[in-house]
């Protein structure tokens, strides 16, 4: 579903991303771990189209970014780690505008929007301008406007931010679901506890590198994640 292939990405004398290579199957969760400035944002930035790169290829569901960037998005959903959302729009005209960027036809989207407005408690404020929205509420639109064009791909930038607890469950229970489906996901997180339970595949970047990569048992070993990010952080 994503394939990268020496990505290489560089902002003047310094190298973001260096030569990164990994792969995502359907039905597979992959977190994305490091510190900040590693390289993840960047990383992700580039899979979703928004970042051209210096060399290197990404792939998504067998298209490539470079070549056929509309075809990648239209099977991909992007939420970033703080979403700029259109402000001087009601929740409902956002998702619609989203809705109709996709050509979503109108029963569809209905359902979409009430399925998951109604899972994340928001159905009620969708009236609302997003103006009026808290940064959980904006987030928790984000994740709906995400999924109203039934993504198989998702890649997403620090996503349980914000959320509260049942959010954030209910968010874990998606992904899973996209996953069993035969989608994919491709997401960073700070908080190795969750990235621990909730993923199949694991990718540890480092100054630009990748310095661990597979299944989760197989980079975690007998150790915790914790344990294993912390020794290759002081390596």
């Amino acid at each position: 579903m994503l394939d990268i292939k020496n990505l290489t990405k560089t902002f003047g004398a310094k190298r973001a991303v260096d030569n990164l290579t990994l792969s995502i199957a359907p039905g597979e969760i992959c977190g994305f771990i490091g510190h900040n400035g590693a390289g993840k944002t960047t990383t992700i930035k580039a899979v979703c189209g928004l970042m051209q790169f210096d060399s290197g290829e990404i792939y998504v569901d067998g298209r490539s970014v470079r070549e056929e960037p509309i075809a990648c998005k239209s099977v991909t959903a992007y939420i970033p780690d703080n979403p700029d959302l259109y402000e001087f729009l009601s929740g409902i005209k956002y998702l619609n505008f989203v809705a109709d960027m996709y050509g979503i036809p109108a029963e569809v989207r209905r359902e979409r929007i009430r399925e998951y407005g109604d899972l994340f408690e928001l159905t009620g404020d969708l009236a609302q301008p997003v103006s009026a929205y808290s940064h959980g509420m904006k987030q928790k639109l984000a994740i709906i406007s995400a999924l109203i064009h039934a993504p198989r791909l998702m890649v997403l930038d620090e996503p349980f931010v914000g959320l509260d607890p049942k959010a954030s469950r209910d968010l874990k229970v998606l992904m899973r679901g996209i996953c069993d489906a035969g989608g994919a996901i491709f997401f960073s997180t700070h908080v190795l506890e969750v990235a621990e339970k909730l993923c199949d595949r694991i990718a540890v970047i480092k100054s630009g590198k990748l310095v661990a990569y597979g299944d989760m048992d197989e980079v975690r070993g007998d150790e915790s994640l914790e344990s294993v990010f912390f020794e290759l952080e002081n390596e």
